[in-house]
């Protein structure tokens, strides 16, 4: 499988960070997977909700040191 498109919105408050991983999931491949950093603790909440609601499914999330990691992949 080909390696994770990174998006870092480390330092940024929503909606910057489902916004760049929204523009990232538009210009992906279909079936790549996108990695979102982000540190807005509304993110854990925002990035689930955009996902779902655009069709893309969410592989995992995970939290450490402050900063969620999401991994979202878009559909083939």
């Amino acid at each position: 499988m080909a390696s994770e498109i990174i998006v870092d919105a480390r330092g940024h408050h929503c909606p910057v960070p489902t916004l760049r991983l929204r523009r990232a999931l538009e210009d992906a491949p279909a079936g790549a997977q996108v990695r979102l950093y982000a540190d807005d603790p509304m993110a854990r909440i925002d990035v689930p909700h955009f996902a779902s609601g655009a069709g893309f499914e969410v592989v995992e999330t995970a939290e450490e040191a402050g900063t969620l990691s999401f991994l979202i992949r878009k559909p083939a």
